[in-house]
């Protein structure tokens, strides 16, 4: 299920200018033990260098920082080897930034005054394949989503078989392949292959999209 503790702390790499905020949230982070921040970056540059030297299991980004800014960030690192799930993490829920990180292809975007439990249980998910997106987004963008995508999306929801329609109920609640394999009794590769599905019959872009599409289209 997602969120459940590993059996080894997920490693993460935090990147924001502030170094008070860093430090702030570095303690929530680790607070449960379950997470552990590797290295930290005031940049962009120092995000990239982190991530190469240390290979993250989660990196987490903010989106205002000098130079590279956070969008310019995760697009160099979508172009990296085997890149880390990425999150945004920001104190701002501007409809545009969350546009721009989907359209990026970023797994979560989180707001930094999130209950500490639940920043922590994001990452988890992050890292063990999920998509998270903060509830207060994800009520913002739904009518939007939905409206924006009337004429095309519902044609498509229909051409779902029953089994792709579990897959993305399951995908919409935030669960990584493992834990919907096990709840559907399938091998991961085969949840892989109904989530490319899925995703190419919805025309989304990757699995929060499909998330939003799916909870604003009442599949669940």
């Amino acid at each position: 299920m997602p969120g459940r503790p590993p059996a080894t702390p997920v490693r993460i790499v935090l990147a924001d200018d502030e170094p008070l905020l860093r430090a702030g949230l570095r303690v929530v982070i680790e607070a449960e033990g379950t997470v552990r921040v590797v290295a930290e970056a005031a940049d962009g540059l120092e995000l990239l260098d982190a991530v190469r030297r240390h290979r993250p299991d989660v990196v987490l980004v903010d989106v205002q920082m000098p130079g590279m800014d956070g969008f310019a960030t995760l697009r160099a690192l979508a172009g990296e080897p085997d890149s880390p799930p990425a999150a945004v993490l920001t104190i701002f829920d501007l409809d545009g930034y969350v546009s721009e990180a989907l359209r990026i292809g970023v797994q979560g975007f989180l707001l930094k005054d999130a209950e500490p439990a639940a920043l922590i249980r994001a990452v988890l998910d992050l890292a063990a394949g999920g998509a998270v997106l903060d509830p207060r987004i994800t009520a913002r963008l739904l009518p939007r989503l939905v409206a924006g995508g009337r004429e095309r999306v519902p044609p498509r929801l229909d051409e779902l078989t029953m089994r792709e329609r579990q897959v993305l109920s399951l995908v919409a609640a935030g669960h990584p392949n493992a834990a919907i394999g096990e709840s559907l009794g399938l091998a991961e590769a085969t949840v892989k292959k109904y989530v490319s599905a899925v995703l190419a019959k919805l025309g989304a872009q990757n699995r929060v999209q499909a998330a939003l599409l799916a909870q604003g289209l009442g599949v669940g």
